[in-house]
């Protein structure tokens, strides 16, 4: 069994420890006989998964967790549903956090990412710059690339500390390992998701004989 997290810019696929991407328009070929199992959020390059596989299944509707938040994606639903207790932070061009106490889903928020604050300096010619992601944090900045690195860090850093607390951090995502640098006693983990997935398919399915 394939699992598959399709996002809006590429599908990552889980297939026996190993994870990897593609784009929707150079999807290579799997084993017809592997069943992949998927959760999307864009229509578009599910529809090429379906052309290009011949056995998929959509496992969106069995990947729930206890929340009254309206609207939660079903990628923070899975990455959520893999942790009982602690602050999810999925690192990728949005930061989305979100907090679990006991099973249950307190709620999160949203903040820009690292290449999305880059995106929006640029804009602004004078901080038109590179980040310098090494920016001493514990010293006032005296030049603009520091400073407006420093910014964009401390207002992400900041930000998930004042929210975790006394939890743990279970960060996950493209920059989600780049961040846990600045936490201590806190966790990367990019397989969150496809736990999640799994943690579905286990609580769902195996009285079917199906199993990751």
């Amino acid at each position: 069994m394939i699992l598959c997290d399709i996002g809006n810019t590429f599908l990552h696929f889980y297939y026996r420890g190993r994870i990897w991407k593609e784009e929707k328009n150079k999807l290579t070929p799997k084993d017809s006989k592997e069943l992949i199992m998927y959760i999307s959020v864009n229509e578009d390059s599910t529809n090429a998964l379906l052309y290009a596989h011949p056995r998929c299944f959509d496992l969106t509707p069995y990947v729930n967790i206890d929340t009254t938040y309206k609207g939660l994606g079903i990628d923070r639903i899975a990455a959520c549903k893999a942790i009982n207790d602690g602050v999810i932070v999925d690192a990728g061009s949005a930061l989305t956090i979100d907090v679990m106490q006991q099973g249950i889903h307190l709620g999160g928020f949203i903040m820009p990412g690292i290449t999305q604050y880059r995106k929006m300096f640029s804009s602004i010619s004078v901080l038109d710059c590179e980040m310098n992601l090494g920016v001493d944090l514990n010293t006032f900045p005296q030049n603009t690339r520091d400073a407006v690195s420093y910014g964009m860090l401390n207002s992400i850093i900041l930000m998930l500390k004042n929210t975790s607390k006394n939890k743990k951090i279970h960060f996950t995502g493209g920059d989600g390992k780049f961040l846990s640098r600045f936490f201590k006693d806190c966790f990367y983990d990019d397989l969150l998701v496809f736990k999640g997935m799994q943690k579905a398919i286990n609580e769902n399915f195996t009285s079917q004989g199906i199993y990751v």
